[in-house]
């Protein structure tokens, strides 16, 4: 079994990791100019939730999915912003990258979109990924994202009720065929992270692909009874559903 303990190594890389965000002015990834994520690349952010066109899935209709909303396109600067968060690094980056999600909630409650109450389930990942990274990007997205939300008057919880066992490779790189194998039977639910009973659930992510994780994460969310409202990240690979 994998230990939640993170090794000697981890922890030393993460306190030189936080002293050098004290010590370095860190840079924006979207544009190179000053500040860590600069208003002109956060405004590619502002724009209202688009429906996400949803693929066709390897392991099933494509009905079994919920609504999946985006912000933007998988391109820049989004995209170098997530990179930087997740692989370079960049620890600051998710909780800022995690306002825009905030920002998206609280329109879709005002569009009537949302249940009134929804805690939020980060999509999953590896406990060994999360570990190397410093912590998981996704949940601390969606920390940001429910302090946005609480603001503007959606009371919004966190529910990291969800984990990738480490069997499971690392998905970048692969297929859609082969990110659904390498994720079946793989996403598992965490009791002590639960949602309370009968609470409606918004799952978040960085970025929708094939949509592979999204199935398996709301597979496991409705073995366990809960609800899924829809799916909210920041970023898509494929098109947006045409606007009515």
């Amino acid at each position: 079994m994998e230990s939640d303990r993170p090794s000697p190594i981890t922890l030393v890389r993460g306190a030189v990791a936080s002293a050098l965000d004290l010590a370095l002015p860190r840079p924006c990834p979207g544009c190179g100019g000053p500040g860590p994520w600069c208003d002109g690349c956060d405004a590619t952010l502002l724009g209202r939730p688009r429906q996400v066109k949803l693929p066709e899935m390897p392991s099933g209709p494509k009905t079994l999915m919920p609504t999946v909303w985006a912000l933007t396109r998988y391109t820049d600067p989004v995209r170098s912003a997530i990179l930087a968060g997740k692989e370079h690094g960049r620890r600051d980056l998710p909780a800022l990258l995690g306002l825009a999600i905030g920002r998206a909630l609280v329109r879709l409650h005002r569009l009537s979109l949302l249940p009134g109450t929804v805690w939020l389930v980060p999509a999953p990942s590896r406990r060994s990924a999360a570990r190397q990274r410093g912590g998981d990007p996704v949940t601390a997205m969606a920390r940001a994202a429910a302090r946005v939300a609480a603001v503007g008057g959606y009371p919004t919880g966190v529910a990291p009720c969800l984990v990738t066992v480490g069997s499971a490779r690392d998905s970048v790189g692969l297929d859609a065929e082969s990110r659904a194998a390498n994720l079946a039977d793989k996403v598992r639910w965490k009791i002590n992270g639960a949602p309370p009973e009968g609470a409606g659930v918004l799952v978040i992510d960085d970025v929708f692909t094939t949509g592979a994780t999204t199935a398996a994460a709301c597979k496991v969310l409705r073995t366990a009874g809960v609800e899924v409202a829809g799916v909210l990240v920041l970023a898509a690979v494929p098109g947006f559903v045409a606007a009515r």
